[in-house]
């Protein structure tokens, strides 16, 4: 059950590797609880392999520990004995920031010698009052704050503050510049992903698409819980096509409806007109269609297919250049990848699993199987953009 009361906790990251290099220096572990959200940012000194295990190593140990109960200070004295402190320049090979965040709001953040943290609220960067603490003879600096619905927490790594060094700005990004560029750019993005993603892209091209160190945004926005229903596949027992329509009609959130057959079942059975959009905006989509009460109405495996495929270009790298995912789009897929990335926080499927006669023509040959893969992959990508997802199949 969703909580009224409760904020979600929307988080994502992305990450730049240092060119020439394979492996990430940064690392992020995300795990949550059931009151509560646990993050951690590591950045290993250097780059390559040895950074990569080196900020594995803190990531997977800080957020074990914290989940299993123990406190910052047991957690940041296991990581200081644990790691090595280069010899030559006497530093840690790893730093870090860790984030406790209950669904209340409250937040507890401890950062050791990572770039401090932007708190974004209405538009404004938000000074926390912070106090530190000497651990094993490490500086750890600590903050305890209560997150507003909205608020906009961000960590990043120090390749995000030095993006653009001898390359488009002589001496990189400021704090204070990125701190600018995020209370513009937190007004008009609602959800996580498309602020770490925006920050990132940035710094790629402050970098000229050469990063100079590997590059990490951990973006976290307190949110209201928003419920996205959706609806496939005819039910294996038509008897069941009443029962399921009044169940998914149930909730007060967005519905979607994706395939013919599932659509026609909808109109069925709530007694309204479904009408179909002879609009094509994208020769390759199939039209979409109208019903009172839904929010959107879509043809089924090809534009799931298509969605998935957006969803995947969307959570790879923008390196790529050919894997830009615009979500502007008026047809059906765009519409439905915008929902399910901004517009979601909670996201309930159900499945129908009756063998959809169209798909036995030899000219389309897509099984029951196919489609229910199709939505494991689209459960698997959710799952990646943070989101609560819930199956029913029937």
């Amino acid at each position: 059950m969703v909580s009224e009361m409760d904020l979600f906790i929307d988080v994502a990251y992305n990450s730049l590797i240092k060119k020439d290099e394979e492996l990430c220096g940064d690392r992020v572990e995300i795990i949550r609880l059931e009151d509560s959200t646990i993050i951690v940012m590591a950045d290993g000194l250097g780059s390559g392999v040895k950074a990569n295990i080196l900020a594995s190593l803190t990531a997977k140990i800080a957020s074990t520990m914290l989940k299993e109960g123990a406190d910052i200070y047991e957690t940041v004295d296991t990581i200081v004995n644990t790691l090595p402190v280069c010899k030559v320049r006497n530093i840690a090979y790893c730093t870090f920031t860790l984030m406790k965040i209950y669904n209340d709001g409250r937040a507890y953040i401890a950062e050791y010698d990572n770039p401090p943290f932007f708190l974004i609220r209405n538009g404004d960067g938000i000074q926390i009052e912070k106090k530190e603490s000497i651990i094993n003879g490490k500086k750890v600096v600590e903050s305890e704050f209560k997150l507003q619905e909205s608020d906009v927490l961000t960590v990043v790594s120090d390749g995000c503050i030095h993006a653009g060094i001898g390359n488009v700005l002589n001496l990189g990004w400021s704090w204070d510049n990125v701190e600018n560029y995020l209370t513009r750019n937190t007004k008009c993005r609602r959800s996580s992903k498309n602020i770490s993603r925006d920050l990132v892209q940035v710094c790629w091209d402050l970098y000229g698409g050469k990063p100079g160190d590997d590059t990490t945004v951990v973006c976290v926005k307190a949110r209201k819980p928003e419920i996205i229903d959706l609806f496939t596949g005819p039910p294996k027992d038509e008897r069941n096509d009443s029962y399921v329509i009044k169940e998914f009609m149930k909730g007060n959130g967005k519905k979607i409806i994706c395939g013919g057959t599932t659509s026609n079942i909808a109109s069925r059975e709530l007694g309204r007109k479904l009408k179909v959009n002879l609009d094509y905006f994208d020769k390759d989509v199939p039209p979409t269609a109208t019903m009172d009460g839904i929010d959107l109405i879509t043809e089924g495996v090809l534009t799931l297919s298509m969605a998935i495929e957006k969803l995947k270009n969307y959570e790879d790298s923008f390196a790529h250049q050919d894997n830009f995912c615009d979500l502007e789009g008026k047809d059906g897929a765009n519409r439905l990848v915008k929902i399910l990335i901004e517009d979601c926080t909670h996201f309930n499927l159900w499945v129908g699993k009756a063998i959809n006669p169209a798909h036995q023509n030899p000219d389309f040959p897509i099984d029951l199987s196919a489609k229910l893969k199709l939505v494991d992959q689209l459960v698997e990508y959710m799952k990646k953009l943070g989101k609560h997802v819930n199956i029913n199949y029937i």
